[in-house]
């Protein structure tokens, strides 16, 4: 029975394209910790998608990413200041989180943030929906309905992920 499971074990390893697949507001953490994360992995050994050399020119970034996301035996997500900001870090969230069901691994790091802020959508995140709001305001209604269901599926997706056990690391100057 243990040869069974590890059989197991190794098959879904091989079709898994990535080991890991890392979420995060690039403006906000690709240089820095993002950048880090990603090398230490490599050099661990891990396989690791990230947006800027796992997707080719020409290639339909979104789809590559749901792809990647659906090849992937975990995902981290670094939760920075800005990352409510950006419509595609939402959007990954909430298939990463969809993933969860079929046993992938979603570990958040929480950058110069704290949980609380994610769960409650205060400070930056609640700035960014606010923005969003008003973005809303001005489409059609038949897009606004559409729009304002997106919004509470990214809600809802940040709250869950703020009620992960993660990472919270504070951005310090000496690295």
């Amino acid at each position: 029975m243990a040869a069974n499971k590890s059989q197991e074990a190794s098959s879904s390893t091989s079709r898994c394209a990535y080991q890991v697949f890392l979420s995060f507001k690039g403006k906000d953490t690709r240089m820095t910790f993002t950048d880090h994360l990603y090398t230490a992995l490599n050099d661990a050994g891990f396989r690791t998608f990230v947006d800027d050399d796992g997707i080719g020119r020409g290639e339909d970034i979104k789809s590559e990413q749901e792809k990647a996301i659906q090849e992937s035996r975990m995902s981290i997500i670094v939760l920075s200041k800005n990352y409510a900001s950006s419509t595609r870090c939402l959007e990954e969230l909430v298939m990463i989180l969809k993933r969860r069901t079929c046993g992938h691994v979603v570990l958040p790091v929480f950058y110069d943030v704290d949980p609380s802020e994610v769960r409650k959508q205060i400070g930056s995140f609640k700035d960014a929906f606010m923005m969003r709001e008003q973005e809303i305001e001005m489409e059609t209604s038949g897009r606004r309905q559409e729009l304002k269901g997106k919004v509470e599926e990214w809600r809802a997706a940040l709250k869950e992920v703020a009620d992960l056990a993660g990472m919270n690391l504070q951005n310090q100057a000496d690295g």
